[in-house]
C-alpha cells in the first residue's frame, strides 16, 4: 500500500500568507509602478528611493493588509477548488475544462470576499507616494477596514470588486488549475517525481501564465481601489484613460509583476505542498 494525502481546506491560505511574508516588498513596487501614470522610473530606481527616503521598512508597508487580504482571498478560493476537484476525483484524471471550471468559480467567490483586503492593502502600500496632507496613515489592516466604513461607507470596502473578482478567476484557473494540469503531465514522464523539483517547475511555469492572464486586468484594478471619490467617471473612463498610454500601458509593472508573482506562486505551492504531504488527510491506494 502507498500513502497518499490530500490537501486540507486551510492548506493554501496558510502557504500564500507565507509566501506573502517574503515577496511584499515585490508587491508594493509593482503598485507603485502601475499607479503611475507617466512612467518616470524603474523598479529598481523606485526601490532606492522608498529606502532612501523612508527605510528599508517601508518596503514592508502594508504587509497587515497583504496577509489579510490572503486570508480571505487565497484561503477561500483554495479551499472551494480543493474540496470540489476532491469529490470529483476519479480513478482516471480530471479533464484540464473541469479543472479550470472549478477554478474559475472559486477564484470568483476568492476575488470578490477577498476585495476589502486587497483595497486596503492597495492604499497601504501606496501611502508613502503620497504628500503628507493626502496620506491615509492607516495603522494596519483592521484600522483601515474601520475606517473606510466610518469615513467612507461599508460599499466603498467593495469598490472594484468587479476587476477583482474578474482578475480572481483568470489568476486561480492560471496558477491552480494549470499547475494541477503541469504537475499531471509531468509525473506522467518518467523525468519527474512527485518533489521539490516537480513542484517548482510546475509553479514557476504557472506563475508566467497567470501574470501574462491577469495582468491588465491588475493594471485596472490597482487604478479602481486607489483612485480618489469622483476622479473618475466609472470602469470604462479609467481604461480609456489607461489605454491613452497606448496598449502598454495595461502591461506597466508587468516585470515587477512577475518578479512578485513567480517568486509568490513558487513558495505558496512549494509550502502548500509540503503541508499536503506531512499534515495533510491519510488516503491509502494500492502501489
Amino acid at each position: 500500500m502507498v500513502e497518499q494525502r490530500v490537501a486540507r481546506w486551510y492548506f493554501g491560505g496558510l502557504a500564500s500568507c507565507g509566501a506573502a511574508c517574503f515577496t511584499h516588498p515585490l508587491d508594493l513596487l509593482k503598485v507603485h509602478l502601475q499607479t503611475q501614470q507617466v512612467a518616470t522610473m524603474g523598479g529598481g530606481q523606485m526601490a532606492v528611493q522608498i529606502v532612501r527616503n523612508q527605510g528599508v521598512l517601508a518596503l514592508y508597508n502594508g504587509l497587515s493588509a497583504s496577509l489579510l487580504r490572503q486570508l480571505t482571498y487565497s484561503t477561500t478560493r483554495f479551499a472551494i477548488y480543493e474540496v470540489m476537484k476532491q469529490k470529483m476525483d476519479t480513478s482516471g484524471p480530471i479533464p484540464f475544462y473541469k479543472r479550470a471550471l472549478v477554478a474559475g468559480f472559486a477564484g470568483a467567490c476568492g476575488g470578490f470576499v477577498g476585495t476589502p483586503g486587497d483595497m486596503i492593502n492597495v492604499r497601504m502600500q501606496n501611502d508613502i507616494k503620497l504628500p503628507a496632507d493626502q496620506k491615509r496613515n492607516y495603522k494596519h489592516a483592521l484600522d483601515g477596514v474601520v475606517r473606510v466604513v466610518r469615513e467612507e461607507g461599508v460599499p466603498r470596502l467593495f469598490r472594484g470588486a468587479t476587476t477583482a473578482t474578474f482578475r480572481a478567476v483568470l489568476m486561480t484557473i492560471g496558477q491552480l488549475s494549470f499547475y494541477d494540469q503541469i504537475k499531471s503531465y509531468l509525473l506522467s514522464t518518467k523525468y519527474f517525481n512527485d518533489n521539490l523539483s516537480c513542484h517548482f517547475t510546475c509553479s514557476l511555469a504557472a506563475g508566467a501564465i497567470a501574470t501574462t492572464m491577469t495582468q491588465p486586468v491588475d493594471v485596472i484594478k490597482t487604478r479602481v481601489m486607489n483612485a480618489k471619490p469622483g476622479e473618475f467617471r466609472g470602469l470604462w473612463h479609467i481604461i480609456t484613460y489607461t489605454a491613452s498610454l497606448g496598449p502598454m500601458g495595461f502591461f506597466k509593472g508587468y516585470i515587477p509583476a512577475f518578479v512578485r508573482l513567480g517568486p509568490h506562486t513558487i513558495l505558496t505551492f512549494i509550502m502548500f505542498e509540503q503541508f499536503r504531504k506531512n499534515f495533510g488527510i491519510l488516503k491509502s491506494s494500492e502501489n
